[in-house]
């Protein structure tokens, strides 16, 4: 389902955006705003897939709005619904995927919807990207970008992500096998870590450890080689 926000200053024109919207079953949660200001505490405030902005608002204008969410790691996708044929070609180097004119047709409306669900699930993680784990007696999906680093607690491992911890029962031994071509490199015998994740590698008194996320890890001397080499690959130098 893809979550939307829909953006215009006039009300009208807001409802019939929302009204065609809900009528398409690809579409899930739709968040109305009367004014750019509106649509990016919507966007702060709500998980959401798409915009669909008029350009000619008061204050801030769709344009605007889509130059701010340019620089988000993951921005929604951005579809211009306006009168004004003049702005297509900034909308387009601004990366929207669609310029609709007003008034606005069902059939043309429910066309940006598919080059939307396209891109959505072109960007989704795969089942084979995302890990499962119970937490609080619920089963839940994490994607396995998320994970910071493992570590070993006996029979089981603990994942770390930036904000939470969850308890699987594997071993680490099982899980860097399984997660090396993952970009998971085992660091200790306690350890595995997301080298996407390591912010750098520190050497002192003859002991290494790598900083993720706040955390200092310590790396073995049988590891240390290993991990400077794909440290070096990705381009973050050991300090």
């Amino acid at each position: 389902m893809i979550n939307v926000i829909v953006a215009d200053d006039e009300i009208p024109a807001v409802e019939e955006i929302s009204y065609l919207l809900a009528q398409d079953p690809r579409i899930g949660e739709i968040h109305r705003a009367t004014s750019g200001a509106a649509a990016l505490k919507a966007l702060e405030e709500f998980q959401v897939d798409a915009m669909f902005l008029d350009i000619h608002m008061p204050a801030l204008s769709g344009l605007d709005i889509a130059r701010v969410i340019s620089r988000f790691s993951k921005p929604p996708v951005i579809v211009f619904v306006t009168a004004d044929e003049a702005q297509a070609l900034e909308a387009f180097e601004l990366a929207a995927v669609d310029y609709i004119l007003k008034p606005v047709r069902r059939e043309r409306l429910y066309e940006s919807v598919r080059r939307i669900s396209e891109i959505v699930a072109d960007s989704a993680p795969t089942k084979s990207d995302m890990v499962t784990v119970d937490q609080g007696g619920m089963t839940k999906m994490i994607p396995r970008s998320e994970i910071r680093f493992v570590q070993a607690q006996g029979d089981y491992v603990q994942l770390h992500t930036k904000d939470a911890k969850y308890l699987v029962r594997v071993t680490l031994n099982d899980l860097e096998e399984q997660w090396a071509s993952r970009g998971f490199l085992r660091i200790h015998r306690s350890f595995l870590v997301s080298i996407d994740h390591v912010d750098h590698i520190r050497i002192r008194d003859g002991k290494a450890t790598v900083a993720i996320n706040g955390a200092e890890l310590p790396v073995s001397r049988r590891s240390l080689p290993s991990v400077r080499e794909r440290l070096e690959a990705t381009r973050v130098r050991p300090s």
